[in-house]
């Protein structure tokens, strides 16, 4: 809800600030006071079109700031958090008019586009007043004020209905991309194919790359490396004519070293620990030659060998150029290739499938649209009933309203009983609230066919039968025009039976709507015209004593009209009771 709302520089109010509670906010004063000027205030916050004949004579500029109570998780908090706004403390906007025009809107102290503005204004306030009627300006908001009313049956169909759609969109989204892509498609298979025949003509083997190279790299050295052998060999064991005569081989030199050490050993342990490691190289030195003899018996100059291993190379060369840096890389592409083949040469079965799947969630959803619109059908005969039944108690009584729920025809739609009809998420109806301003007149859509107060009480009359309040807050301008005696009672009691459930705010002149406040503020003039914060104030006891006495046209500090003023708070107290009591 609204918690209190700042004007600056707007109309005939120089700066004023309200500060508003939950249930009913009555908003009174004498004509020209500015009470108008409190309602295009909150409309410039909601993000109405800005007008420069707004500003006051001799400002630069308007402004108007709000600040804002809303849960958690409402939809006016996402949309300012998507704006970059700060919600920490709140939910802060404010507009600026400048005198040029110019407007200039902020969201929890962050700049933004007016048009944010007025989406979150859309999530918080309904303003019911001449021109303001967006909620009957769309024609979503005609099927949403129905299906709300319509409760628990509506919500079953609308349910059910929705989820056969949902269903049904997405079959037709996948068999539609699949016949979408059946060229590409068939131009994969045939790349997949070919590479899986070239991976499977080669089979390779994982990690057959390296050993090849490996292989290929001993190979083409063969002679070199037998070379080398051969002559490490002879160094160790003095065979083959390598080893230098100056010098005798490593394995004897070892053998004479440990030979020269071994008869004194006994007489020095540091000498003792010398001999044990000669002996060890002794001993490693026998091994090695040993290896690197068999290293030589294995060595083989084999060009036939060489020539196969290239080649093998070369060929597998081919794949990894195509599928893989390497081996692995090309058998985990042929893994995959291969699934992939299989969903593709498959698709068609499956847009087959789809097919039969799309035809028979058609059939279902057409049998769940007509027992959709049987229901809104039922709701509308019944919300019409109640609307127009709340209007005989507005000043409205042979005003009739009832809510039309057609189907337009279409050619490619979707079958629904006799019908081919249009069809979309919410179902296949058009619905529209219409209203008849008198017995024998045409029914015309309600915010065409009604004035500007008429308009507010058709409002009234279904945000308090519908209990459609899908936004916190409701402004009520022009609502008691035309009206007075007990209608205006009336008028007063359906504005508090909607304050039971969500914030009220009205403008009004009467005293017998502003009896029923929670809240009663009162806007008055200095001495100069100007509007300040001063004479903005909320009223009690006494001070609303008297403020209803001059509103009914008397003396504000006469006997018989303070009495008349109490009479009616008690009359008001008394109604808005009865209801509590009946429940």
């Amino acid at each position: 809800m609204f918690e209190e709302v700042r004007i600056q520089g707007v109309g005939v109010i120089d700066d004023a600030v309200l500060e508003l509670s939950p249930g009913l906010n009555v908003v009174t004063g004498e004509t020209g006071a500015g009470k108008t000027m409190v309602v295009s205030g909150i409309g410039l916050l909601l993000g109405i079109r800005a007008d420069a004949g707004l500003v006051r004579s001799g400002r630069r500029a308007a402004v108007v700031e709000g600040v804002v109570s809303v849960p958690a998780g409402h939809p006016a908090l996402s949309r300012a958090e998507e704006a970059g706004a700060d919600v920490g403390d709140g939910l802060l906007l404010a507009r600026t008019v400048g005198a040029d025009g110019r407007s200039r809107a902020h969201v929890g102290g962050r700049s933004t586009p007016v048009g944010v503005l007025t989406e979150i204004g859309e999530t918080l306030v309904a303003v019911h007043g001449q021109a303001d009627q967006w909620r009957l300006r769309h024609g979503d908001q005609h099927r949403e004020v129905l299906d709300t009313f319509g409760g628990e049956p509506v919500a079953a169909a609308l349910g059910a209905y929705q989820e056969t759609f949902a269903a049904l969109s997405t079959a037709s989204a996948e068999r539609d991309r699949l016949r979408q892509l059946a060229h590409e498609r068939a131009r994969e298979i045939d790349v997949l194919q070919a590479g899986l025949e070239r991976i499977e003509a080669l089979n390779p083997q994982p990690g057959e790359d390296v050993a090849l190279r490996a292989e290929d790299e001993r190979l083409a050295h063969a002679d070199g490396l037998r070379l080398a052998a051969a002559r490490a060999h002879a160094y160790l064991v003095g065979d083959d004519g390598y080893a230098s005569e100056a010098a005798p081989p490593v394995v004897d030199a070892l053998s004479g070293a440990r030979a020269a050490l071994a008869p004194v050993t006994d007489h020095d342990a540091a000498l003792r620990e010398l001999e044990g490691r000669v002996a060890e190289l002794a001993y490693l030195g026998a091994d090695l030659a040993a290896d690197l003899a068999t290293y030589l018996a294995d060595v083989e100059v084999d060009p036939a060998r060489l020539a196969e291993v290239q080649q093998r190379r070369a060929d597998l060369a081919g794949l990894t150029r195509r599928y893989g840096d390497s081996v692995d890389d090309v058998l985990a592409w042929g893994k995959e290739a291969a699934a992939t083949l299989t969903a593709l040469l498959g698709a068609d079965d499956r847009v087959h499938e789809l097919d039969a799947e799309t035809a028979r969630l058609r059939r279902e959803l057409g049998v769940r649209a007509d027992l959709l619109t049987v229901a809104r059908q039922a709701a509308a005969e019944e919300f019409g009933r109640r609307v127009t039944q709340e209007l005989g108690h507005l000043a409205m009584g042979s005003a009739q309203v009832c809510v039309s729920v057609t189907a337009r025809d279409d050619p490619e739609g979707l079958e629904v009983g006799e019908r081919t009809v249009r069809w979309g998420r919410s179902g296949v109806d058009d619905i529209e609230i219409l209203l008849a301003s008198g017995p024998g007149n045409p029914a015309r859509s309600v915010a065409k066919a009604a004035s500007g107060g008429e308009l507010s009480r058709v409002m009234l009359a279904i945000e308090v039968v519908g209990r459609t309040a899908t936004v916190p807050t409701f402004v009520f301008d022009e609502v008691d025009a035309g009206v007075g005696g007990r209608a205006a009672v009336d008028v007063g009691a359906r504005l508090a039976t909607l304050a039971g459930h969500a914030q009220v705010v009205v403008v009004t002149h009467l005293a017998q709507v502003a009896a029923f406040a929670d809240r009663h503020l009162v806007v008055r003039k200095s001495d100069d015209g100007v509007v300040t914060s001063s004479n903005v104030q909320v009223l009690e006891g006494d001070e609303r004593l008297k403020e209803l006495s001059r509103m009914m046209g008397g003396d504000a500090t006469s006997a018989a009209g303070l009495e008349h003023a109490r009479e009616l708070l008690d009359q008001a107290a008394a109604l808005r009771a009865a209801p509590r009591r009946r429940r």
